[in-house]
């Protein structure tokens, strides 16, 4: 079978895939599972057009890490083909362990277990299916392979699943200010003391794309209605959990009615056999129940699922001062009285949270500037573009969610 396949991406045109191993990983039902999966979960309920794959998004990073290592070469780096397939393997299955609708699942039905961890799960058992032909990737993955550039291609501030999903993610969304150079970035790549460095003269390259970054999460990923879908979806979660765990039989299908019936905390779930229960987990086993629980006979869940189908999404207020108290009992006792419900119940319609933005984490895997001297600086303090300091300090926002009934 001619396994030299290629596939047409709206972002970059034709991918090519490299060798027959990654052909083969592509093709594995674990893989297969990132299509229907969505990269940016309820995101479409803001942007129609973001429905695009976990599955699109890994085959451009391993585009990207393609464009890197050619890069590198050209430059001087010896990177062997072994190294090459390892390095475009850790990336590819970087995101393999995702779940659906990942962040609400990760705060509710599979609590402490993070996709990180997964991934390396099915890493491993990928490994075993493929008689050892992953262990170099997994060591590049996790970080301990001795060259440690090739992790810091997968997983650092200025990695190839950053410069692709900020592509894609603008591309599918229509949001402009996400565009970035990523080719110009690559060309500008480089390697000393062991560590990936920029050229100085990518530095205006970087600052874009951490302004990229900074704007994509104010106006996409912490978008207050995209906040508003996310955190709803939560609380249908928790509120299906409670039911079950107190003997209420819902609609489920197997895999998600395993997860909603264990309380598995991160051990158990590493070492009692969950692993492949929760490959059989995609965002159709949630919506199609979140569908059927739109007439369950509990009114929170009812209601919660009911507004989740309808898209009557919570009301978030974001501020920089927690939230009123006063305000927060008037929504309170609006609830039980307007609901009916218990005291204990309101928290499903009126509740506080946090959210956090730090574009660029100075002391986090930096990035490294080569200088005209050769000299390696770090991109704050190489850059003459003032607001960069600020852009590396972490921003915390209270937000205050509510059901729009309620005022």
């Amino acid at each position: 079978m001619n396994k030299k396949k290629i596939i047409n991406d709206p972002v970059y045109g034709f991918i090519s895939i490299p060798t027959d191993l990654v052909f083969d990983l592509i093709e594995h039902p674990y893989f297969q599972r990132l299509r229907y999966i969505k990269q940016l979960g309820m995101t479409h309920l803001v942007y129609p057009g973001a429905l695009h794959t976990r599955f699109h998004h890994a085959l451009g990073a391993m585009h990207l890490m393609k464009m890197a290592v050619e890069t590198l070469r050209i430059k001087g780096q010896d990177i062997s083909t072994h190294e090459e397939e390892a390095v475009t393997i850790a990336i590819l299955l970087h995101d393999i362990g995702h779940g659906p609708f990942s962040h609400a699942l990760e705060h509710t039905i599979v609590k402490g277990v993070s996709h990180e961890d997964i991934s390396i799960l099915l890493m491993n058992k990928l490994n075993e299916q493929f008689n050892g032909q992953l262990t170099t990737a997994i060591s590049i993955f996790k970080g301990t392979y001795a060259r440690k550039f090739l992790h810091e291609l997968v997983s650092s501030q200025l990695d190839m699943d950053r410069l692709d999903y900020l592509n894609r993610d603008s591309f599918f969304t229509g949001v402009s200010e996400g565009v970035i150079s990523s080719d110009r970035i690559i060309k500008m790549l480089n390697v000393r003391d062991d560590h990936i460095v920029i050229e100085e003269k990518g530095i205006y390259s970087v600052e874009k794309f951490i302004i990229a970054r900074r704007l994509m999460y104010w106006q996409v990923y912490l978008h207050k209605t995209v906040i508003a879908a996310e955190q709803l979806l939560v609380k249908i979660l928790e509120r299906s959990r409670e039911l079950v765990l107190r003997g209420e039989k819902l609609f489920a299908t197997p895999a998600l009615n395993h997860f909603l019936t264990e309380t598995i905390n991160r051990e158990e779930f590493i070492k009692d056999g969950h692993l492949d229960t929760f490959t059989k987990l995609d965002d159709t086993d949630i919506l199609s129940a979140v569908k059927v629980w739109a007439v369950s006979d509990d009114f929170v869940l009812a209601k919660l699922c009911s507004d989740f189908v309808k898209r009557k999404l919570f009301q978030v207020d974001i501020t920089a001062e927690p939230a009123n108290p006063k305000h927060v009992a008037y929504l309170n006792a609006n609830a039980i009285a307007k609901y009916g419900i218990k005291e204990s119940e309101v928290p499903y319609f009126v509740f506080t949270d946090s959210i956090k933005n730090n574009a660029y984490r100075v002391g986090d895997g930096n990035i490294r500037v080569l200088m005209k001297d050769n000299s390696v600086k770090d991109i704050a303090a190489a850059s003459d573009y003032s607001n960069l300091e600020a852009l590396a300090k972490t921003i915390e926002k209270n937000i205050l969610c509510y059901s729009k009934d309620l005022v």
